[in-house]
C-alpha cells in the first residue's frame, strides 16, 4: 500500500512585471502564502571576486517576513538578521547558483530579493521557486539589451514541502497548520531534470523510516512538475 496520500500542490500561481524598476519581478503564490520577489542587476561584483583571474558573475538573495505577513505582527529586521533569516536567504542564494553559469553571467551582480506578504507554510519554497521565475526575467532583460551573448541559465529550479502526517501518511505541500501537526516535514529544492539541490528533512516526535524517506523525495519529485509547468506558462 502506498504511503503518499496527496501528490497535488495547493493552487500555484506566479504574477509576473509587478515591479516595473526590477530586471525581473513576480508574485509567487501557493495556496494562501504568497512572496513578492524581485531581481535587480548590478553591472559589478562583490570585492571579494574581483581580483580572480576569470571574470565570473555572482547571484545571491535577501529574505524578509514583512510585519503583517503572520497572525501577530513580526518586527521589522533593521541592523541584523535573525538565523532563520540568514539560513533561508544563504539557501535560497545557492539553490539559484546550482542552475546558473557565473563564467556566462559575466561580471555582474543579480540580487534577488524575497519579501513575505502572506505566510502560511512553504515560505522559503515559495520564494525559491518565484526567485527562479524572477531570475531567468532578469536574465531575458540582460539577453535583449545585448549585454548577453549565451543565456547561463542551465536548467529551471523549484522547491516544495513534503510531510508526514500523524498517521503516517506523506502529503505534499504542507500549509501552515500541516507544517505544524505533522511528524515529519522536509524541503526539497530540485532541478526539473530531477537533480536534489537541497534536501532538509526533520522528524519531530516520530523519526522516519529509509521506507518513509523514499516515499517523501517521490511525493516532492511527482508534485514539483505542476511546479515546473507552472513556471513555464510565465516564461514562454
Amino acid at each position: 500500500m502506498s504511503l503518499i496520500e496527496r501528490v497535488t500542490p495547493r493552487k500555484i500561481k506566479f504574477t509576473p512585471g509587478i515591479n516595473p524598476y526590477a530586471a525581473g519581478s513576480v508574485i509567487a503564490e501557493f495556496g494562501n502564502t504568497k512572496v513578492h520577489i524581485t531581481a535587480s542587476v548590478e553591472e559589478s561584483v562583490p570585492s571579494w571576486m574581483r581580483s580572480e583571474k576569470t571574470p565570473r558573475g555572482w547571484v545571491t538573495a535577501e529574505y524578509s517576513m514583512l510585519p503583517g505577513s503572520t497572525h501577530t505582527r513580526s518586527r521589522r529586521e533593521r541592523k541584523s538578521v535573525g538565523g532563520r533569516t540568514q539560513e533561508i536567504q544563504r539557501l535560497i542564494g545557492r539553490s539559484l547558483r546550482s542552475v546558473i553559469d557565473l563564467e556566462k553571467l559575466g561580471p555582474r551582480s543579480i540580487t534577488v530579493d524575497c519579501d513575505v506578504l502572506v505566510a502560511d507554510g512553504g515560505t522559503r519554497t515559495t520564494s525559491i521557486s518565484g526567485a527562479f521565475v524572477a531570475l531567468k526575467m532578469a536574465i531575458e532583460d540582460l539577453k535583449q539589451k545585448g549585454l548577453l551573448k549565451e543565456n547561463p541559465i542551465k536548467e529551471s529550479l523549484a522547491a516544495l514541502s513534503v510531510g508526514i502526517t500523524p498517521e503516517g501518511k506523506i502529503i505534499a505541500d504542507l500549509n501552515y497548520e500541516e507544517d505544524f501537526s505533522c511528524h515529519t516535514d522536509m524541503n526539497i529544492v530540485m532541478t526539473e531534470s530531477g537533480r536534489f539541490v537541497e534536501v532538509q528533512g526533520t522528524a519531530e516526535e516520530e523519526p522516519f523510516t529509509p521506507e518513509q524517506l523514499q516515499a517523501l523525495l517521490e511525493c516532492a519529485q511527482k508534485a514539483l512538475r505542476d511546479v515546473f509547468e507552472e513556471q513555464r506558462k510565465v516564461l514562454v
